[in-house]
């Protein structure tokens, strides 16, 4: 309208601008009440143009904020958005690869930010109206800190380990209760097929990783842990990422009846062997539970000297060991008692079998493979080797630092391990 006034100015002088002045206030006003053409709004107001439905505010990081974590996400919040983006790029404008979090609140770099590096996020929210919004922060990541904590994974690449196998991860150093579930945010599974899991803390050094169900024999499993300049307490940052990629075998599982005597070996899902056993005497019983094959031996010597003196200890040379528990119980062969196996219990815990089938199982068998004892006179301590199996899946997911969805992808959880899901070196020798 300032246009059109001061060409009216120009050609009729003051007063007839004064008068074109009041006419121009008059259709303002009268614009603002009404609309032309239903709900749109009338050109009169706002040049044309109006503001987008959607909103779109960043809370994490702050703008210009400066020592921001080098894994830092990007968090915000959204109004009347239909589809929401977020981009993060570097100083050179390169832009950084991430995902959005299944709670479609926050952004996660796919790895961790380079130190002393300035970043900018955006975010873009679209609404209904198809008008994109958008909001930015430019921060500062942290300068390379001098107290790391070193995170190493139980497995290597491109391990196969049996269906009973859990995802095993340890911190150098103990990680607080209140760190916990924004570590467990930054531990990602992924297999093929999917499969339902969770993660289980067992101790403040040590978490876990098992799905619902025995693994799919042949699954593909990666896990990941994005531990790079991520905060664990008391000034503390994790060291580095942690990617590790294996493969799950077939399915071998072992089932001990005490009453009988006897192994069954099942091999995806057809039994394939029968096997005489001798467990432990009623002064050493074995343990009854699910647990897991820890480690092969082909030839080791079980030494008790130390532990129990010179005239209960024993020194004795073991072919086929397989160890089940920190606590000296193992699957070996044992000719010595071949001719009670199948009858009578003559050992200090372990799964006596004999030269022929020890051979045969140690052969046939994987570390992460799982047995199953029944019927003995003690009840397997979870915590006495991998005993992720020994407890119940809502047990289990009582160990985990997130709220467990299982509809969430790669769901996670909030509690606190008990003392007796702790995870103990072994600190008792073998005993056969």
């Amino acid at each position: 309208m300032r246009v059109v006034q001061d060409e009216l100015t120009r050609r009729t002088g003051r007063r007839r601008a004064l008068a074109a002045g009041f006419l121009a206030a008059a259709l303002a006003l009268t614009s603002a009440c009404t609309s032309s053409g239903g709900d749109k709004p009338s050109s009169w107001q706002g040049g044309g143009e109006s503001a987008p439905k959607a909103a779109a505010t960043i809370t994490e990081p702050k703008a210009d904020a400066t020592d921001v974590p080098a894994t830092t996400g990007v968090t915000f919040t959204t109004t009347d958005a239909k589809e929401t983006t977020v981009a993060l790029t570097d100083s050179a404008g390169k832009a950084v690869e991430g995902k959005l979090a299944t709670d479609g609140a926050s952004w996660l770099p796919t790895g961790a930010l380079k130190y002393g590096e300035k970043y900018t996020a955006t975010v873009t929210a679209t609404g209904d109206d198809g008008k994109p919004a958008t909001a930015t922060s430019a921060f500062t990541v942290m300068a390379k800190p001098d107290k790391q904590v070193r995170v190493t994974s139980f497995l290597g690449d491109n391990q196969v380990v049996g269906v009973g196998m859990p995802l095993i991860v340890r911190f150098g150093r103990a990680v607080p209760e209140d760190y916990r579930d924004d570590v467990q945010r930054r531990m990602t599974v992924t297999s093929t097929p999917a499969q339902e899991g969770i993660w289980h803390w067992v101790s403040p050094t040590e978490v876990r990783y098992r799905p619902k169900e025995f693994w799919q024999p042949g699954s593909t499993v990666s896990y990941r842990v994005q531990a790079g300049g991520l905060p664990m307490g008391g000034g503390w940052y994790g060291r580095s990422d942690l990617t590790v990629d294996i493969k799950i075998g077939p399915s071998l599982v072992m089932q001990v009846d005490n009453k009988t005597k006897r192994m069954t070996v099942s091999k995806d899902g057809k039994v394939v062997k029968t096997i005489l056993v001798s467990l432990g005497k009623k002064s050493t019983p074995s343990s009854s539970g699910t647990m897991v094959v820890i480690e092969k031996l082909r030839k080791t010597v079980f030494d008790t000297m130390d532990e129990l003196g010179p005239e209960e200890g024993y020194r004795t040379k073991i072919d086929y060991a397989q160890r089940l528990t920190w606590g000296g119980e193992f699957i070996h062969a044992a000719p010595w008692s071949e001719g009670k196996q199948g009858s009578v219990n003559v050992s200090h815990g372990c799964v006596n079998v004999s030269m022929k089938d020890g051979a045969w199982l140690f052969a046939n068998t994987r570390i992460g493979d799982p047995i199953t004892v029944k019927g003995t006179e003690r009840k397997l301590q979870n915590g006495n080797g991998w005993t992720d199996w020994n407890m119940s899946w809502d047990d289990y997911v009582k160990g985990s630092a997130l709220p467990y969805d299982p509809d969430a992808g790669q769901p996670g959880t909030d509690a606190t391990p008990g003392a007796d899901d702790a995870s103990p070196e072994p600190s008792v020798e073998p005993t056969p």
